[in-house]
C-alpha cells in the first residue's frame, strides 16, 4: 500500500503560528530583539512583521511596555493637555525637519497622525458618556490640534499664550 499523504498540522507548518495572539508574538519578539527604543526603523518593522495589525492598537501595546517611543511613530497622546502639549511640539519638530528635506511623506504622515488624534478627541468629545468636563477638554484639546494643522510653527507661540489665557480665566477674554 501506498503511504497517505496528508498535510503538516499548523503546529508544524514553517509559517507563522496564527493561535497566539499578536500581543503575545509582540511580547515574544521585543524579548527576541530588545531593542531600546520604538524609532521609526523598528516602528516599520514591526508593523509589516505584525500586518494588518491596526496602526492604533500596535502602538498601544508598544506604549505598555515602557520602552521610549520616537516621533512620529508615538502618534499623538492626548490623556491630558500637559501630554498633548509635549507631542505635538515633538511632532512639530519632525515635521519641520521633513518640509526641509523635502521628504513629503514623512510630513504627510506627521499630519495624519495629527489628524487621527483630532478626529479621536471630537468622538471623545461628542460621546454621550462624555461628562460636562470631558467633552470641554476634549473640544479644547481639538482647537489645540486645529491650530497645529493650520501651521505647525505657530503653535509653540499659540499654546503659550492660550495656556496663560485659560489660567486668567474667562474674564480676561471680553467679548466682542
Amino acid at each position: 500500500m501506498r503511504p497517505i499523504k496528508t498535510r503538516p498540522s499548523r503546529s508544524t507548518a514553517a509559517v507563522p503560528a496564527r493561535d497566539k495572539s499578536i500581543k503575545q508574538r509582540l511580547r515574544e519578539h521585543l524579548a527576541a530583539c530588545q531593542p531600546p527604543a520604538i524609532t521609526e526603523a523598528v516602528w516599520k518593522d514591526l508593523l509589516g512583521r505584525f500586518a494588518p495589525v491596526s496602526e492604533s492598537y500596535l502602538r498601544e501595546l508598544l506604549r505598555a511596555t515602557g520602552l521610549p517611543f520616537h516621533q512620529p511613530c508615538a502618534g499623538i497622546l492626548q490623556h491630558g493637555f500637559e501630554e498633548l502639549e509635549e507631542s505635538l511640539r515633538a511632532m512639530g519638530l519632525i515635521y519641520a525637519e521633513a518640509v526641509t528635506a523635502g521628504a513629503r511623506e514623512r510630513a504627510r504622515y506627521c499630519r495624519r497622525q495629527v489628524i487621527a488624534a483630532k478626529s479621536r478627541a471630537k468622538f471623545l468629545a461628542a460621546g454621550s458618556r462624555a461628562s460636562p468636563e470631558k467633552r470641554t477638554q476634549k473640544e479644547e484639546m481639538v482647537q489645540w490640534m486645529l491650530v497645529w494643522l493650520e501651521d505647525p510653527g505657530v503653535f509653540p507661540a499659540w499654546v503659550e499664550a492660550r495656556k496663560r489665557t485659560l489660567k486668567a480665566g474667562p474674564e480676561a477674554c471680553p467679548a466682542f
